[in-house]
C-alpha cells in the first residue's frame, strides 16, 4: 500500500465516521423499537401504581421512574429510530392524572405499598435486563451511550427504592445461617 493509498484510506474513514453514518441494523432498530412499546406500557401501569401507593417516597420514586428514566428513554429511542427511517409503534395507552392524595381506594381493592414497591422492582430488575441485552447488541455508538447512561441511571434508582424497601420493612428479612 503506497503512501497515497494510506491517506485516502484514514481521509475515508474520518469522513465517513463524521458524515456518512450507518443506518441502524436490524437487531439495533428491533431493540429501539421494543424499548418504545415496553416503555409505555411501563408508564401506563406505573401511573396505576403512582394513584394506589400511599407512602409519599415511593410515589416520588415511582415518578422519577416515570419522568426521568421511562419517558427519557422513550424520546431518546424515538429520535434515534425515527432519525433512521424506522418506524415508530402505534401502540398508546391512556394517561392518568397522577394524585397526589389519597384516592379512598378499599384495602381490598388496591396494592399495598409493600406490593408496589416490589411489583416495580421487578419491573426495573427487568428493564435492565432488556437495555443490557439491547446494549449488546449496539454497533452504533450513540446508541450503546443511551442504553449505558440509562441502565447507570436505572441502577441508581433502582438502589434507592432497595434501601426505602428495607427500611420500611417491605422485605422480608433473612436469617443468618451458621456453619
Amino acid at each position: 500500500m503506497s503512501i497515497v493509498d494510506k491517506v485516502n484510506s484514514e481521509t475515508r474513514m474520518v469522513f465517513n465516521r463524521f458524515f456518512d453514518k450507518e443506518p441502524l441494523n436490524y437487531l439495533e432498530a428491533a431493540g429501539l423499537y421494543g424499548v418504545i412499546a415496553q416503555g409505555r406500557y411501563n408508564i401506563a401501569a406505573l401511573e396505576v401504581m403512582y394513584n394506589h401507593a400511599q407512602d409519599s417516597t415511593l410515589k416520588e420514586l415511582i415518578k422519577e421512574a416515570i419522568d426521568r428514566h421511562t419517558k427519557a428513554i422513550i424520546t431518546q429511542s424515538e429520535d434515534l429510530l425515527q432519525d433512521s427511517g424506522g418506524h415508530l409503534p402505534s401502540l398508546t395507552f391512556k394517561q392518568r392524572t397522577l394524585h397526589k392524595s389519597d384516592l379512598n381506594i378499599p384495602e381490598d381493592g388496591r396494592l399495598g405499598d409493600g406490593e408496589i414497591a416490589i411489583t416495580i422492582g421487578n419491573m426495573a430488575k427487568a428493564s435492565q435486563m432488556a437495555l443490557l441485552t439491547a446494549l449488546h447488541q449496539s454497533y452504533q455508538l450513540e446508541v450503546a451511550l443511551m442504553y449505558r447512561q440509562m441502565l447507570d441511571a436505572g441502577l441508581d434508582w433502582d438502589y434507592r427504592l432497595l434501601q426505602l424497601m428495607l427500611k420500611r420493612n417491605w422485605l422480608p428479612h433473612l436469617h443468618k445461617i451458621e456453619h
